[in-house]
């Protein structure tokens, strides 16, 4: 799609929904229903994506196969269970730009950021100190402080924030850069949401990788709001290790398996402390239950156990849908979508309501976290009773997430109209 010239009419949005080369995929996934019957506006994707249609048939599969294979599904059948982690990795080395070994899906983000933070975050007497986003989601916080406090450090002297400037909601690169002059030789590595969940700012990645790599620092990313938002490329910007979740813009379901990433410059590290586990170990090897671990190269060689089947049949039915579409042609998709909605908000002249994303589109992903103050949560109720679905982050933050695999024009135009019944 090529940039155009927004305008306020309906006309518009149906316009380019019709000229969308992506809108096959909206009738690819499932709409929760008002009570009336119809499908309500849904811009929830940075908290749960839709069920795509498939996912329950190839849930069904494996259930199919349990039922009248029994444990011969592990290796008979369309699917085998045995090797089932490997139908998603190439798609997974896709999605975030990466190499096939650089990447595995498996347990959920905080449990892959542990099992990353206990291998590379190594504090020794000199460096020992961990750089995150003041305001990273609290689960980041909240594994920083523990694996600092593991290895004997204060919280509070081992974390060093990147700070929004008074008055500031956004955080500045120049900052972080100053930061890193100042502290580079005490910092052992820096951990940054590649997209902050509350403001939807957008970090440029391969600065921060190069920035890190001037000062020796391992660079570690949380993309739980950049896979599947985001174009990504790991590999190329040579961030040592990532992890994401997979039930928000990748549409994995409640709770679905995380992935990880490792650099291919780590593969072979088989000296790096890790966590270890029976299905990380050489699966050449495996079945020889030999009492001493020997890991596999790349990402695969952090895996604990034997993997879930069913998530992973979901997340299988969306991933095939990301493979077809394509992340540049979403991408392209996405900065129309929400600036468009942008647009629609900044001609409604809402007084009092302040869109705490950035407006350059390199800086964010597809979603606007609007600031409504005091009438943000009564706001979002009446949003509700109307049939759209966001969601709300105090204080008074409304999150929508226009998604292009399945969100429309329309869809914005028409949240747009509900919102001007209920903010002047």
């Amino acid at each position: 799609m090529a940039e155009v010239n927004f305008e306020t009419g309906k006309e518009f949005a149906i316009k380019m929904d019709k000229s969308d080369p992506l809108k096959k995929f909206r009738d690819q996934f499932l709409f929760p229903k008002q009570k009336d019957g119809r499908e309500v506006l849904y811009f929830v994707g940075n908290s749960l994506g839709l069920q795509p249609k498939k996912a329950k048939t190839y849930v069904n599969e494996v259930l199919s196969e349990w039922e009248n294979l029994g444990v011969e599904g592990h290796q008979a059948g369309k699917f085998p269970w045995y090797p089932y982690h490997e139908f998603l990795t190439e798609s997974t080395a896709r999605l975030v730009g990466a190499k096939p070994i650089e990447v595995i899906v498996m347990n959920t983000l905080t449990v892959n950021l542990h099992l990353m933070l206990t291998s590379f975050y190594r504090p020794d007497a000199k460096r020992f100190k961990i750089v995150i986003e003041a305001g990273a989601f609290p689960s980041d916080q909240y594994a920083v402080a523990s694996q600092a406090k593991l290895h004997g450090y204060s919280p509070k002297e081992a974390i060093l924030e990147w700070r929004p400037r008074t008055q500031e909601s956004l955080l500045r690169f120049e900052d972080l850069e100053d930061l890193i002059q100042t502290e580079g030789e005490s910092i052992a590595l820096i951990l940054l949401g590649n997209v902050n969940y509350r403001t939807g700012q957008a970090f440029p990645l391969k600065e921060i990788a190069t920035l890190a790599q001037t000062k020796g620092i391992i660079l570690g990313v949380d993309l739980a709001h950049g896979a599947g938002n985001l174009e990504l490329h790991l590999h190329e910007n040579e961030v040592d290790f990532a992890v994401w979740c997979s039930y928000k813009y990748l549409n994995g379901g409640p709770g679905a398996l995380g992935g990880c990433f490792v650099h291919e410059k780590h593969a072979r590290e088989f000296d790096r402390p890790r966590l270890e586990g029976w299905w990380g170990h050489d699966k050449k090897n495996r079945f020889l239950m030999e009492p001493e671990f020997r890991p596999m190269e790349g990402a695969e060689g952090w895996q604990l156990s034997n993997p879930p089947i069913l998530p992973m049949a979901t997340l299988r039915a969306s991933m095939e849908l990301f493979d077809e579409a394509g992340m540049h042609n979403l991408r392209m998709k996405s900065k129309l979508l929400t600036g468009y909605f942008e647009f629609l908000l900044k001609q409604s002249h809402f007084s009092g309501v302040k869109i705490l994303t950035p407006t350059n589109p390199k800086e964010r992903g597809c979603a606007l976290s609007l600031e409504f103050g005091k009438s943000g949560k009564s706001l979002m109720e009446k949003l509700n009773q109307e049939g759209i679905k966001c969601d709300y982050r105090e204080p008074g933050v409304l999150r929508f997430a226009p998604v292009p695999l399945y969100n429309s024009f329309q869809d914005v135009f028409e949240l747009c109209e509900i919102l001007k019944k209920y903010v002047k």
